[in-house]
């Protein structure tokens, strides 16, 4: 009877669909550990965020689409004076934070950056916590941030434990736009099953390829990707929260589904359920404006520096000892041809360093790499050796490492020690060491951008922990704005 047709009965949600609505519908963030990393992950990032307001390249974006708009309520960008909807707001703040590749970040089967999510939740919070005010209700406060970045940061971070969307070609930005709008759905006041629908949205929307990351096509537009996925995402919840249906069997349809036409065939493993575990055990970059596989490339060029600094022209070669991931997604010979290739090339990200004593978010400029041709001489010299230890390290849950050594060889026969660097300083291992960098980081980003005594007053508030947590999300980005 089945001859010639398609059986029409509609499944029952994908259990991975379940699985994150559940957690986000239900779950109670109840670790310490968790909440204060999530302060300092807020910190971070609208540092991160401010920052990058210095380079025309990232304000060219910012905006509504149609000059003079005026949005009442509208959601505001920090460190600018824009009012925008929430689905733009979502856009230009994820543009912000990503734009100098200096948030936090996790690394496992898949790559990303969690708090990318900041994006969607700041701009739904802020622009629900103004309407709630003059509707007489009570508006959302940082500590509905800090919990909503937590269940964001574990999506996007379970998900990626192990199952790779780069070895199909996917972006991990697919991670942000999923994680984005399970959260902002629930903000929205999304059901249990809303939520279900709008996650539904977010997986058949069809994904983003990694061209633009890897040469010879790396380009900005891995700037702003992240900044589109919570824009996107924000989106989707309110077209769910419009009453639109959504699709239980997005993933598992034969022929038709996530699996089949973009996963290879292959389902999703959650490796453990959802609670707090990646927040607590999210990577931040303190240091270095540098992909993060090569952090640990950059201390070791950094502590070689004083020895091979008046030796530069002597150097026979340079070898690099890392970790299989790093080989793969930025190790680079060839012309690069702009911020967003040389930001992603191990080679041109241990050159300057080894060279000048510093790494910064002005070394990756065109300006900058033109006037040194020394950089592209340095990096011809160099040999790229993977560890397998390191590549094994790099997967194992107990030590997540991003391991790199480097050592230098002079046409004389001397050599330089081989220094190796296991752990980033932003690694969990290395949190006690972090923190007061971090902390430093936040406050010299604060003053790109405000005056001192602005600035002092955002630092006391984010420092002090319950203050910040009863803080009205409104009333904290009227801090934040110029």
């Amino acid at each position: 009877m089945t001859k010639n047709v398609d059986v029409n009965v509609r499944p029952e949600p994908d259990e991975v669909l379940v699985a994150i609505a559940d957690y986000v519908d239900q779950y109670k963030v109840s670790s310490e550990e968790a909440m204060q990393t999530a302060r300092y992950c807020l910190m971070d990032t609208l540092g991160c965020g401010l920052l990058a307001l210095r380079y025309p390249e990232c304000t060219k974006h910012l905006g509504s689409i149609v000059e003079g708009t005026i949005v009442p309520n509208g959601a505001r960008v920090p460190g600018t004076q824009l009012r925008l909807d929430p689905i733009k707001a979502a856009w230009d703040i994820g543009c912000i934070i990503r734009w100098l590749d200096y948030n936090d970040t996790w690394l496992a089967a898949e790559w990303g950056h969690p708090s990318d999510n900041l994006g969607a939740i700041l701009a739904v919070t802020d622009y629900l916590s103004q309407v709630k005010q003059t509707r007489g209700q009570a508006p959302f406060t940082i500590k509905d941030v800090l919990e909503a970045m937590v269940k964001a940061h574990e999506i996007q971070g379970v998900l990626a434990l192990e199952n790779s969307f780069n070895r199909v070609g996917l972006d991990h930005v697919v991670l942000v736009k999923v994680a984005s709008t399970a959260v902002a759905a629930k903000l929205k006041g999304a059901s249990k099953d809303q939520i279900i629908d709008a996650l539904s949205h977010a997986w058949v929307d069809g994904q983003s390829l990694r061209t633009y990351r890897h040469a010879p096509n790396a380009g900005s537009r891995k700037s702003w990707a992240a900044g589109d996925a919570t824009s996107r995402a924000v989106r989707l919840a309110d077209i769910v929260m419009r009453g639109e249906m959504g699709y239980p069997g997005v993933l598992s349809a034969p022929t038709w589904g996530f699996y089949d036409v973009l996963f290879k065939g292959n389902t999703f493993k959650l490796a453990q359920s959802f609670n707090s575990y990646v927040m607590e055990n999210v990577l931040f970059k303190i240091s270095y404006p540098a992909e993060f596989h090569a952090q640990t490339a950059v201390e070791a060029a950094m502590a070689l520096h004083p020895q091979v600094k008046d030796r530069i022209h002597d150097i026979e070669k340079l070898v690099i000892t890392t970790h299989e991931s790093a080989i793969r997604i930025i190790s680079k010979s060839g012309p690069l041809n702009n911020p967003a290739d040389r930001d992603h090339c191990l080679q041109y990200m241990a050159a300057v360093p080894l060279l000048y004593g510093s790494l910064t978010a002005d070394h990756y400029e065109d300006s900058f790499h033109q006037a040194h041709p020394e950089i592209d001489q340095l990096r011809e010299k160099m040999e790229i050796i993977e560890e397998p230890r390191f590549s094994q390290e790099y997967l194992e849950a107990d030590k997540r490492s991003i391991a790199n050594a480097m050592q230098v060889f002079f046409r004389d026969g001397s050599k330089t020690e081989q220094v190796t660097v296991e752990y980033p300083v932003g690694h969990r291992r290395r949190r006690e060491e972090g923190i007061p960098l971090l902390l430093e980081k936040f406050k010299q980003n604060l003053h790109t951008r405000y005056p001192a005594q602005r600035v002092e007053r955002i630092y006391q508030l984010c420092q002090n922990h319950q203050q910040l947590l009863e803080t009205p999300v409104n009333e904290f980005m009227d801090l934040l704005v110029i």
